[in-house]
């Protein structure tokens, strides 16, 4: 692969920062890397990860070549809701990664519905998302709709554009939410230095608008139900933290230490409301809270 020749903007920016911002394919960790591999240089040296770059230098990064990923059949149980000719309702355990992606080249939901539904999944996301209309996070579980052609895709596409596909999550936040109800009206964008993450960025955010209920109150900790007004990466966990009520478990935005017993976030995608592509008719999906999610309730019921 031709290298890459950037120019620095910014004054005694780190290198590793300048990578990461002008590359937004690469992670933090992943412009480190490169600059350990003596993959960029600058004037013919290797530049250090914490060198400070100043403005009109070109450095020349040289891209490994992408390891080839393709999306297989693979035989994995899926936990099937809902499935006729047009739409498949799948409830995601959490650990499961929607679709193949660097770090995640199987083992994921996408492998699994092709080995159910054949060749029937629509082609507009491409070959490494056949079908996927949304997406939710790995450590998140709960439902989750994929399209069996392209009809269906666009129909439900234009659904989440115009909020008539309701997507409705419960999940336990750290701290006492003060209101019953709210609203947090916030627009999300990637993270300035970290591209893993999201944040509330009201200059260069997409709106992004979560509505949420109280169901119940534990000594340091509330349970709530979340509807999403729209889709954004992260939304329901970005917000929360936003006001200062970081999801239970969510290492990324609260506490950096995991819950015991959770993999991920106390988060669980319960109900799926959409106009069926087809037919016409509103179709209202429900699946149960899992086990490890009644086992918080459980726990944080016995500190009342």
């Amino acid at each position: 692969m031709t290298p890459l020749t950037l120019t620095a903007d910014r004054p005694g920016e780190r290198a590793d920062q300048m990578l990461a911002r002008l590359l937004p394919e690469l992670t933090r960790s992943g412009a480190q890397r490169l600059l350990e591999e003596g993959r960029v240089t600058l004037e013919g040296a290797a530049v250090k990860k914490n060198f400070k770059v100043s403005p009109g230098q070109m450095f020349l990064v040289d891209l490994p070549t992408p390891a080839p990923v393709e999306a297989l059949p693979q035989d994995i149980p899926l936990d099937v809701v809902y499935e006729d000719a047009d739409v498949i309702v799948v409830n995601k355990p959490v650990g499961m990664v929607v679709h193949p992606a660097a770090g995640h080249p199987d083992g994921t939901m996408v492998n699994a519905l092709l080995y159910h539904c054949g060749s029937s999944l629509s082609g507009i996301n491409g070959a490494l998302r056949p079908g996927i209309v949304h997406r939710i996070d790995r450590d998140t579980s709960g439902l989750i709709i994929a399209a069996k052609n392209d009809a269906a895709h666009q129909a439900l596409a234009q659904q989440l554009q115009d909020h008539s596909l309701y997507r409705e999550y419960e999940a336990v936040c750290v701290g006492a939410v003060r209101e019953q109800a709210g609203t947090v009206d916030a627009p999300i964008a990637r993270h300035p230095t970290d591209r893993k993450r999201m944040t509330v960025d009201r200059l260069r955010g997409k709106d992004a608008r979560t509505h949420y209920t109280v169901l119940a109150r534990f000594p340091g900790y509330t349970y709530i139900q979340c509807r999403l007004e729209t889709g954004r990466t992260h939304q329901i966990r970005v917000h929360m933290a936003s006001i200062g009520h970081p999801l239970l478990g969510d290492v990324v935005y609260g506490s950096h230490r995991p819950y015991p017993g959770l993999a991920g976030q106390c988060l669980h995608a319960r109900r799926l409301s959409f106009v069926h592509p087809r037919t016409g008719e509103r179709m209202r999906l429900e699946c149960p809270l899992p086990a490890w999610f009644q086992a918080v309730l459980t726990k944080l019921g016995r500190l009342v």
